[in-house]
């Protein structure tokens, strides 16, 4: 196992030997063994429902647009520290970005507790908070307790699961502990596996974060980890293909996620064209899902974006991430100027500054006349053996409150550029991890 920093992480650690030493045994609950059901239930695969993180707030449309761009441009600026922070891996611990967009409900044990957590796919481990709790965000339920579960047992110190973990430490009572850190916070407690059941589908020995110390901003009950990890729900399936289709950002119909049979393109039952892309592995961030951006074209016009700007580096920086958990896509600085130029020179009339309002930096003001319209030129992302022609909606949010109508895009820093979940609504979005492909195909997701 790693050894710990003098810092945060060799002091959570410190604390927790201590208090978890003083309270308790570990749980003697013998591990459920697996049976038939769970090799039934990846040929069958399953289907989750995910809510917007905004969808129960009592928000008007420009007060969501506004939250949603901030917490894009917080996410933004955290993915770019990951990437710095391998680049220089001895400024300070590896961190995730954490705090996504949707949620999904689970229940975790038997009998089973029902509980929220965020679906991320820019991080691994699957957690929630747990008694005895040390510190912990308020909640509207009671948190977890691994006592009152039947199916709950302590995950070893010599797990490989624990060992994969980049902190991890050994409690004499409660086997594997834990150190996780966001850029928003932390979540820190010990590892166990237990069954999860979504909509109905009971999965057995799910390895997860057992939290006793969870401080952060913006975090709900827990996270599923969808990343390329070890410790994420995908790779603890074994199960190689997933998908979500997302509804309109602003609207309040739940998205869709899927994992196992059901999510490939071929049984969705969509019938629209599908566009697939190589995913790209980057040794440096194994996490991510990294796609080949070769370019843009607005209207008729291919943009002058060396073939550089989005290119994937050595040292692990650069390159372009899909991301669910991030609103707006987010490009180099280099690309984002000649797209907000090109769009100025296409579009008419002039832009408006919109930026205190709306958080989005090309705004054009729309006509007194509803029967006029701006007209907004077609945008196509070039992926390597994929062209992607977005709907209007994915790219221009229209706000007839403040009357304007914006581009959903931000700038990013040289280090990572993002394509948002705004930019991905409406699409059914594949992930083939056998295959090492991303699909897209244009599909209502409300009627999925």
């Amino acid at each position: 196992m790693a050894s710990l920093p003098p810092s945060l992480s060799s002091l959570l650690f410190l604390t927790l030997t201590l208090i978890l030493i003083s309270i308790s045994p570990a749980f003697s609950t013998p591990r459920q063994a697996l049976d038939d059901h769970q090799d039934q239930l990846m040929k069958t695969g399953f289907k989750i429902t995910l809510n917007h993180i905004d969808s129960g707030g009592n928000f008007t449309n420009s007060e969501r647009l506004y939250r949603a761009v901030k917490r894009s441009s917080q996410r933004r600026q955290k993915f770019n520290e990951i990437v710095l922070t391998a680049k220089h891996p001895k400024l300070k611990t590896t961190v995730y970005a954490g705090v996504g967009e949707y949620v999904m409900n689970f229940s975790i044990g038997t009998p089973p507790k029902s509980y929220y957590g965020i679906m991320d796919t820019g991080s691994n481990l699957i957690w929630t908070q747990c008694q005895p709790c040390l510190y912990c965000v308020p909640q509207p339920v009671p948190l977890f307790d691994p006592k009152k579960s039947s199916t709950f047992s302590n995950v070893s110190c010599s797990s490989k699961l624990c060992l994969d973990l980049q902190y991890s430490d050994c409690n004499p009572f409660y086997g594997c502990v834990y150190i996780y850190r966001y850029e928003s916070g932390v979540t820190s407690g010990f590892l166990g596996t237990e069954t999860f059941t979504f909509e109905k589908v009971k999965v057995p020995k799910v390895t997860f974060g057992c939290g006793l110390f969870n401080l952060g901003a913006g975090f709900t009950e827990g996270l599923i980890g969808l990343g390329r990890g070890p410790l994420s729900l995908v790779s603890q399936l074994g199960e190689p293909t997933f998908s979500y289709c997302l509804t309109s950002w602003n609207g309040s119909k739940p998205s869709t996620l899927l994992i196992g049979s059901h999510a490939s393109v071929n049984s969705s039952g969509g019938g629209g064209e599908i566009k697939t892309t190589p995913l790209i592995q980057n040794r440096k961030q194994p996490t991510f899902y990294y796609l080949s951006l070769e370019g843009i074209t607005i209207g008729s016009t291919r943009l002058p974006v060396n073939k550089t700007t989005f290119a994937l580096h050595a040292d692990g920086s650069g390159g372009l991430i899909i991301d669910s958990g991030t609103t707006i896509t987010q490009l180099a600085e280099s690309a984002y100027i000649l797209v907000l130029q090109e769009f100025i020179s296409q579009v008419k009339p002039p832009p408006v500054d919109a930026r205190n309002s709306t958080g989005l930096d090309l705004c054009f003001e729309l006509p007194s006349d509803p029967s006029d319209r701006v007209e907004i030129p077609p945008l196509v992302f070039h992926f390597k053996d994929a062209d992607l022609d977005l709907p209007k909606e994915n790219y221009m949010i229209t706000n007839s409150s403040l009357g304007v109508t914006c581009l959903a895009m931000g700038v990013s820093g040289d280090t990572l550029s993002i394509f948002g979940n705004i930019q991905q609504q409406n699409i059914l979005v594949v992930y083939d991890l056998y295959k090492e492909t991303l699909s897209f195909m244009l599909t209502e997701c409300d009627k999925f």
